[in-house]
């Protein structure tokens, strides 16, 4: 049995309001990563398999290759390329549900219509200080991955039946991808209770890890070898690295959207290394990524040094000027951390 983490409150309001409703819409945040995509691509399946037939998952802009098998995924608004036909779908919308984000800000050139629209939202999300745009908030940052409260809620509704195999094979990528591989804020038992089930769905664990991460083209692999011999730097008096990236450097490797993903916690598997981070140049934005072993708290790294967040191992942020500069507030900021690294 699940622990009762939504308060019943909450799934009553929620529940109301997904039946009640039939133009339903799902956004999430921008640069969809594995539990934007899968939190929200597992409700969809959900919605559709309970008998919701207006339902449409609308994402600002394009996510990475290696997630465009899941199921769904072909039925997607990219807003960066259909930004009519995403606007006019939020604007036609009866309910909307807000996945993965704890801030408007975070969907980019869909804030306004989210904002504006007069339909009742729903948001569901793990990140800390939810802002306050929504009918009801279910926003419980000690849980690993919204795909995980995304299935805690349809549960807590007493509708699991409806869970079908496309659903489980999504809610599974978002809880892994968000774990990295169950590797990091994945010790409660509640992770694998709910793997269990979606096993008993259909699910090819196996599969999905390969899809995700065995499909790699050959220029990922060699950027990956090029940043971890040239561009990573270890500080071994804080038992950390620092890997960066400029834009120039990885346009050498052919790149695709996502191909970085995951390289800031191969230095994690150096025994002397607590905390890691891999700061890289896109199109004009620098973007922070954290991870660590532990108990060094990444989120408050990134809060306080680049107005980011997240969770205890895995934080993240971006920074409105140069990889340089970026990478000297990194290396200021380290001395104070120096206790916590210990």
């Amino acid at each position: 049995m699940l622990n009762k983490i939504i308060s019943e409150e909450n799934i009553q309001k929620a529940k109301k309001l997904a039946l009640h409703y039939d133009k339903i819409v799902i956004v999430t945040h921008q640069a969809p990563d594995g539990d934007a995509l899968g939190s929200s691509l597992g409700l969809y399946h959900f919605l559709k398999q309970f008998g919701k037939k207006e339902v449409q998952v609308i994402v600002p802009n394009d996510y990475p290759a290696f997630l465009h098998w899941m199921p769904g995924t072909k039925s997607v608004i990219n807003a960066e390329w259909q930004g009519r036909n995403a606007e006019f779908a939020i604007a036609s919308a009866d309910l909307i549900f807000c996945l993965d984000f704890n801030t408007l800000k975070r969907i980019s050139q869909l804030e306004n219509p989210v904002r504006q629209s007069k339909a009742k939202k729903i948001l569901i999300d793990h990140h800390l200080s939810p802002e306050d745009f929504c009918d009801v908030t279910i926003s419980h940052p000690e849980i690993s991955s919204t795909s995980e409260l995304v299935f805690r809620f349809i549960c807590r509704m007493g509708m699991f039946e409806y869970v079908n195999e496309p659903c489980a094979e999504c809610i599974y990528t978002g809880m892994m991808t968000d774990t990295g591989a169950f590797t990091y804020n994945s010790s409660s038992y509640a992770i694998y209770y709910i793997i269990s089930e979606l096993l008993q769905k259909g699910i090819d664990k196996d599969a999905i890890y390969s899809r995700v991460y065995n499909q790699c083209k050959e220029g990922r692999v060699r950027m990956q070898g090029y940043v971890l011999y040239e561009k990573m730097k270890i500080f071994d008096e804080y038992k950390t690295s620092l890997i960066t990236l400029s834009e120039e450097e990885h346009l050498r490797f052919n790149p695709e959207r996502g191909d970085t993903e995951g390289f800031v916690n191969i230095p994690l598997s150096m025994e002397k290394i607590v905390f890691s981070a891999f700061i890289r140049e896109d199109k004009g934005i620098i973007r922070i990524s954290l991870r660590s072993k532990g108990t060094f708290p990444t989120n408050r790294f990134a809060a306080e040094v680049y107005d980011g967040g997240g969770h205890l191992n895995a934080s993240g942020g971006e920074f409105l000027g140069t990889l340089a500069e970026a990478v000297r507030k990194f290396e200021e900021a380290l001395p104070g951390y120096r206790d916590l690294l210990e």
